[in-house]
């Protein structure tokens, strides 16, 4: 299951919908991910966020990302809830969940798809603090994680 939305999501919900009636599943890895406080280039209070994507193309790279964790781990299932539009400090922005019969393929099938959503998926964020507006650049230790699952395929 992938969705990107506005609207906010309740989590219990969602890992609900992932697990009924499913009695292959022995357990289910999660990242929530909020939106901070301050803002990435200058620390400074953080006023909004907000999340630009390009629809369709959007959805398709996250299938794609889906896709290739699918490829690398057995799983029961996987789901990605990514928001978009102005968010709020403390607002949820994004959920990962992986289901398995091993908690291994859970665990790291889950951390696959942040480390790759965070570099690989096109999201573009703006964020407004109290000085100035600034679009969050890639950070080096995003794309080092990323590149570890790059020889592990």
């Amino acid at each position: 299951m992938i969705r990107v939305q506005e609207d906010d999501f309740d989590v219990g919900t969602e890992l609900a919908r992932l697990t009924t009636g499913r009695t292959d599943v022995g357990g289910i890895a999660t990242f929530l991910g909020f939106v901070r406080g301050h803002g990435q280039a200058d620390m400074s209070p953080l006023v909004t966020m907000t999340l630009e994507h390009y629809p369709g193309m959007t959805e398709r790279q996250l299938a794609a990302i889906a896709l290739e964790a699918r490829r690398r781990w057995r799983l029961c299932d996987l789901l990605i809830v990514h928001r978009i539009g102005q968010l709020m400090p403390g607002d949820k922005i994004v959920l990962v969940a992986t289901s398995a019969k091993h908690r291994a393929a859970a665990f790291e099938c889950c951390q696959f798809l942040i480390d790759w959503l965070k570099t690989r998926a096109p999201f573009w964020k703006l964020e407004k603090t109290t000085y100035s507006s600034t679009w969050v650049k890639p950070r080096t230790r995003d794309t080092a994680a990323t590149t570890r699952w790059d020889n592990n395929g």
